[in-house]
């Protein structure tokens, strides 16, 4: 019934001496093309990670020294979003592989799950002394301490790297200003 009130975008700021400060110096691709430096990164991440996920956000890079021979605005945004976008690549990857090991873990899981019980249960309930009762209760943990690693990923391990996914996306599409510090 009632629009939810639009946030204004939640600012980053960085200050840097530079244009070149934000990018990986090691890396020898093209500005456009460039990684991020990685504590340039870090702090962008670990800023954005403080907002809602659902509101803007919007990162100001002040420079000292703004290049003469290229435009910091077109250098500094490409490069950005550039970057978050294959960074949100290699998550949808990292998931895809994640998802996929949990699969081949269930799989076998279940299959020595499986084993264990036809074989704890082909040793016979009731009689045959402690041998046959501590060997039957074993091989039934043991089934279902197999199923420890495809729960593990299918409950835990994948909402992490989903939510990363959706904060690379935001940062691959935000609005980023370049300024002259004054």
């Amino acid at each position: 019934m009632f629009a939810k009130p639009k946030h204004p975008p939640h600012k980053i700021e960085l200050n840097l001496r530079e244009v070149g400060q934000l990018f990986n110096t090691m890396d020898p691709a093209p500005f456009p093309e460039k990684d991020l430096d990685s504590d340039a990164e870090e702090f962008i991440l670990s800023w954005v990670g403080e907002f809602p996920l659902d509101e803007p956000v919007s990162l100001v890079v002040h420079v000292a020294e703004l290049p003469a021979e290229a435009n910091a605005q077109t250098v500094v945004e490409q490069g950005v979003h550039h970057y978050f976008t294959y960074r949100a690549r290699l998550n949808r990857m990292e998931l895809r592989r994640l998802l996929s090991d949990g699969q081949k873990s269930l799989f076998i899981g279940l299959a020595f799950l499986s084993a264990c019980l036809t074989a704890s249960h082909a040793l016979g309930a009731g009689t045959g002394g402690d041998f046959r009762s501590i060997a039957r209760e074993s091989l039934t943990i043991a089934g279902w301490v197999a199923m420890w690693r495809p729960m593990q990923i299918y409950l835990y391990d994948w909402w992490p790297l989903r939510r990363r996914g959706r904060l690379y996306r935001k940062l691959a599409r935000m609005h980023v200003e370049v300024r002259k510090k004054g």
